[in-house]
């Protein structure tokens, strides 16, 4: 396969997944039952402002108003709802405003009325209520804690559900006695409603357990409000059962760039929607199976493509890092393990557009990608051990960028062996 193929190849299949999550395509047919009396929307995450206006456009004859709140630069036009913009991954004023208003419009909603609760990736940070006495500033020094702790998304959740007023349930109880249905794209492994934006409108399941290994996980600057809190005895909770509809998630996005792979003559093997770990280790696991592939036609026969999803994590440490996000790092480490085999390209990008804070969905390599970057006098091995993926990418030209693409089902991978 032309190298040139192989690129397009994989760029098909990333859009195929990204199209599969698109609110305008797919949230309709998840509505229920339009209401007596009114429509009170709610919602937060990267993917909030479409799904909005998919409502929108889906219910023209009900007597719709609401707000949600989204990441900054994903606000897209809409005409009852209302769109407030807020900072993603580290909360900010604008976020703790828009939850404030969000769970005030939920407290105003009657027995007759339907919440409907919009709920996808990116929405914990961006609907942010912290539990007194902790304050907004601590919130966002305990979530730059979080981001460099290399903890799970699940283990993060926890503490985010134990901090907050609007998640793990704190929506759902708000909106009390009016019916609440709640609309969710799944960014996480497992697409577990609780971990979704950790839960504002399902019970926390961890409500009971003992944080105490978490705290000292996050360290001493974990400001001592948040500590307080996360170590304190959960107040008992009302149990109820939500009414909670997933539109998309990572495996039916898998199955999408399955279906083009095929299409090509390409054998896809679906490795699994919810891969965790360090992504540079994930990298080299990678790196062993597509050789594996090559070698020996185990476990798929070549022509075939390795797909994947989840979130993988980045620990930091104590030196400043560079420039980049999971999906660039794991790359960088596969392209460092595979060490220039022919044959194989691969790509790695976030469904959202954005990886970690910079401006690239991710990226894409080839036989020649170290050999670019040698040529270019950038050493590899250096940026992965300086975490500066995205500067090594960006040197070669092989950032893929998208913009905002306005949904978020996690990570997408795929390796191609030709």
């Amino acid at each position: 396969m032309r190298e040139e193929d192989a690129k397009d190849l994989l760029k098909r299949m990333l859009n195929a997944a990204i199209a599969a999550a698109d609110p305008a395509a797919v949230l309709a047919r998840h509505l229920p039952e339009k209401p007596a009396g009114r429509c009170i929307v709610v919602g937060a995450g990267k993917s909030a402002a479409a799904m909005a206006r998919a409502v929108e456009r889906a219910w023209p004859d009900v007597d719709l108003s609401g707000v949600v709140v989204t990441r900054y630069g994903h606000a897209i036009e809409t005409d009852r709802i209302v769109v407030r913009e807020a900072s993603h991954p580290v909360p900010d004023e604008a976020g703790h405003r828009a939850a404030a208003e969000i769970l005030a419009l939920a407290q105003s909603a009657g027995p007759d009325d339907l919440v409907l609760a919009l709920i996808s990736g990116g929405g914990s940070a961006l609907m942010t209520l912290p539990v007194p006495p902790l304050t907004l500033n601590e919130k966002m020094q305990v979530n730059r804690l979080l981001l460099a702790s290399g903890l799970t998304i699940e283990d993060m959740n926890r503490v985010r559900r134990r901090l907050s007023l609007v998640k793990g349930g704190g929506l759902a109880r708000a909106a009390a006695p009016a019916r609440l249905v709640t609309l969710a794209i799944s960014d996480v492994p497992g697409d577990d409603p609780a971990a979704i934006a950790s839960g504002p409108t399902v019970p926390d399941p961890t409500a009971g357990e003992d944080l105490s290994h978490l705290v000292a996980k996050l360290g001493p600057n974990l400001p001592d409000a948040a500590r307080e809190l996360l170590l304190r005895p959960a107040e008992s909770q009302p149990t109820f059962t939500p009414d909670f509809r997933m539109i998309a998630a990572p495996q039916m996005s898998l199955e999408a760039a399955a279906e083009v792979a095929r299409k090509a003559g390409v054998t896809p093997l679906l490795l699994g929607d919810a891969l965790e770990g360090e992504a540079s280790q994930l990298g080299i696991a990678m790196a062993g199976i597509a050789r594996a592939c090559a070698a020996h036609g185990t476990p798929v026969k070549p022509p075939a493509v390795l797909l994947s999803g989840g979130e993988t994590t980045v620990t930091i440490g104590d030196r400043k890092p560079g420039r980049g996000g999971r999906n660039t790092e794991f790359l960088l480490s596969l392209a460092v393990a595979l060490d220039g085999h022919p044959g194989i390209h691969a790509l790695a990008a976030d469904t959202d557009g954005i990886d970690g804070t910079e401006d690239a969905a991710g990226a894409i390599i080839a036989p020649d990608t170290l050999s670019q970057a040698d040529n270019t006098g950038l050493k590899p091995r250096d940026f992965l051990e300086d975490h500066d993926s995205y500067s090594l990418f960006d040197g070669i030209d092989a950032l893929i960028r998208t913009g905002p693409t306005l949904t978020n089902v996690n990570d997408f991978r795929a390796i191609l062996i030709a």
